[in-house]
């Protein structure tokens, strides 16, 4: 399995957008906010990552942490998406409420957590 993070996985259709942030649930694990929904047209797990620019005005802070969330995504989306018992994808929207810069470790333990408790969601 490679660790990649293909077009095909993000979560760009406004239609789609709209409907996670209607109809999902969340999971709130600080300092990120996870919202979910069971997709079952998708083929696999699309993904959203947000950070408000009410918090962080600079956009150069803005963009390193969702790199950051992006990376770990990448390296921990085999909890999700590969086990056996996930039958229907997800769409999923990560969104950045703390008001501090993050350390790396922070954000990919925090996202860690978040795809082994939606492995544990029943659609």
């Amino acid at each position: 399995m490679r660790n990649t993070f293909r077009k095909s996985e993000r979560l760009h259709s406004k239609k789609h957008i709209a409907k996670l942030f209607k109809e999902g649930k969340s999971i709130k694990l600080y300092p990120l906010r996870l919202i979910y929904l069971p997709f079952s047209e998708g083929e696999n797990t699309q993904v959203l990552f947000s950070v408000p620019k009410r918090n962080f005005k600079k956009s150069v802070d803005r963009n390193r942490i969702k790199r950051q969330m992006r990376e770990a995504y990448r390296l921990h989306k085999a909890l999700i998406t590969y086990t056996p018992s996930v039958e229907v994808p997800f769409l999923l929207g990560y969104i950045y409420i703390a008001k501090e810069k993050p350390a790396y470790q922070k954000i990919a333990s925090v996202i860690k957590i978040s795809l082994e408790r939606l492995n544990k969601v029943k659609p």
